[in-house]
């Protein structure tokens, strides 16, 4: 008798799922959770070269996504990916890996890739914004089956990392030749820790009018919940339990009920614990903000 398949969440809740054991096993991981979207690595996070994907291992994985019922699966890129580094080997593998990314998500039917833009490593942020925009120019015509978005994640800004500002988003993706390929994912603790405080009503108002303003709020394609270990403004990415952090649960109050983000997917990167079992647990939270 075949396994019964659990029903996604009806809401846009999820967290990054392991895919120990196969693709497949991200969205059973998910369902068991109670996620309504997850995020998932198509490969190893760690290492520039992925497990080649075979026909089996696709049909298995669109088969379990097919049966779930969730909203929809996001990639993140591997953390060694630096498209803002100099010419030379970091930059040359950088490339090569992001296209097998792109490669891979479009034989899964993956659209949208998630990214830090990456590190200037001292060379200043005017010339890490426009190594960015040289390196999307070229995969987005390198790899044209990829027809999804890249969402530019928003940082903490720690050491030379890019992207702790949202000008420097939009100017990577205005200076592209491929402006309409790029979405931006918005980072809760990241961008508490780069100074946009989200934990009272008027800063919450403030800081999604300045996205607006310079990104649009139509380009906000994915959240990234996660409170955050250390204080407002402190540049440091160290990501905390839902209400356990410097945050705490007021700013994920005024998302958790804003109509304007409600089919916008929010995935949390909090830590797992036992058999992912605090995954259930932040989702509780968040839900529990919802009146």
């Amino acid at each position: 008798m075949k396994k019964a398949i659990r029903t996604a969440s009806p809401d846009y809740l999820g967290a990054h799922m392991s895919i120990a054991g196969g693709l497949h096993k991200a969205v059973e991981r998910g369902l068991e959770a109670g996620c309504g979207v997850i995020q998932v690595f198509t490969q190893n996070s760690n290492q520039w070269k992925g497990k080649a994907l075979t026909e089996t291992d696709i049909s298995l994985y669109r088969e379990r996504l097919e049966e779930s019922g969730l909203h929809e699966v996001v990639s993140h890129d591997i953390y060694l990916i630096n498209l803002a580094a100099p010419p030379g080997d970091v930059r040359d593998k950088s490339l090569a890996g992001f296209a097998e990314e792109m490669a891979r998500c479009a034989r899964l039917g993956i659209d949208s890739i998630v990214m830090h833009p990456g590190s200037h490593l001292g060379d200043g942020e005017k010339t890490g914004i426009m190594r960015i925009v040289e390196a999307f120019d070229t995969l987005f015509e390198k790899v044209p089956e990829f027809r999804g978005l890249v969402l530019l994640e928003t940082t903490a800004g720690q050491g030379s990392n890019l992207g702790y500002r949202f000008e420097h988003l939009r100017d990577i993706r205005d200076r592209s030749g491929f402006p309409q390929r790029f979405g931006i994912c918005f980072d809760t603790c990241h961008t508490y820790a780069a100074g946009y405080d989200l934990t009272t009503k008027e800063g919450y108002q403030e800081v999604f009018e300045e996205f607006d303003r310079i990104l649009g709020l139509v380009n906000l394609k994915a959240f990234h919940f996660n409170d955050s270990k250390k204080g407002l403004n402190c540049r440091v990415d160290r990501h905390e339990h839902i209400g356990r952090g410097a945050m705490g649960l007021s700013g994920f109050g005024f998302l958790m009920n804003d109509e304007r983000f409600a089919s916008i997917p929010k995935i949390l990167e909090t830590p797992k614990g036992d058999n992912n079992e605090m995954d259930a647990i932040n989702l509780r939270t968040l839900r529990d903000l919802v009146p």
